[in-house]
């Protein structure tokens, strides 16, 4: 009801409001009445924000030759008085500055620039050239011909069914191996370096790895330590090999690190 009396900047009804509010929230017991209290305070908020609006300050603007005289004060300048000359009319005033007056004004205004100095070049600002276009290479049509389309994939889907036909086999061949020696000794464990190092070649070794790798993942044979904490292999039974196969949980990949020193 009193809006426009307390949007004055001369009126302090608003404020009085307040303090009246605060000191009947003390006594606030009831739901209703702090609900109240809530919807005043968005009300008082509000005309606060509409009275801040139509405030104008009137700051004093910047006078630069003031600035100018208090920052030689500051500095200790000394003063004397130029007399006339006698081509002009007008008296101007000069002085000296201290020889340490730069020093202080620089030990005072250090304080309000603490910042990192900004990169320059010391043979002058760096001038790039714009990037010169590079010519688009135009790419050779395809030819129409139906049997250069039908060589070319057919030639390699043949180098990549006999390289995995390769690899299928040399996993084969160790598995073979593998279990051939556990079935002639099966109390004896199978060291796995012994398995896969070959002596005289460090790449060989690192293809056993390799393709021991395919027998583990398939779950053909499972790896464990021994007493000594070293690698031992035996071949998984027709049961366990099938369980594991279809168990996600039941095996585990590693990453073997081996160096050409190691290997030696």
């Amino acid at each position: 009801e009193n809006r426009e009396d307390m949007l004055s900047s001369k009126s302090n009804r608003l404020t009085e409001a307040l303090e009246e509010a605060n000191k009947l929230f003390s006594g606030v017991s009831c739901a209703r009445e702090a609900a109240l209290d809530a919807q005043f305070l968005v009300l008082a908020s509000n005309l606060g924000k509409e009275k801040a609006n139509e405030l104008h300050s009137e700051m004093t603007a910047f006078d630069s030759l003031m600035f100018a005289e208090d920052l030689l004060t500051f500095m200790g300048i000394n003063r004397i008085q130029v007399e006339e000359n006698d081509s002009d009319s007008e008296s101007t005033s000069g002085g000296y500055l201290p020889s340490n007056a730069w020093h202080k004004l620089g030990e005072e205004t250090e304080k309000y620039f603490r910042r990192a100095p900004s990169f320059h070049y010391m043979l002058g600002s760096f001038k790039s050239d714009p990037p010169v276009p590079r010519q688009r290479i135009e790419r050779q049509k395809k030819a129409r011909g139906g049997e250069e389309k039908r060589a070319m994939p057919a030639q390699l889907k043949k180098m990549e069914e006999s390289h995995q036909e390769a690899t299928e086999k040399e996993v084969e061949r160790i598995l073979g191996l593998l279990q051939t020696h556990f079935k002639n000794d099966p109390d004896t464990p199978i060291s796995f370096f012994d398995l896969v190092i070959d002596p005289n070649s460090f790449a060989r070794t690192v293809e056993n790895i390799f393709h021991v790798s395919f027998i583990i993942r398939d779950g053909f044979a499972k790896l464990k330590l021994d007493d000594d904490k070293l690698p031992i292999i035996e071949p998984s039974k027709e049961n366990e090999g099938k369980e594991d196969h279809h168990s996600a949980g039941a095996r585990n990949q590693v990453v073997i690190s081996l160096s050409h020193q190691e290997w030696k």
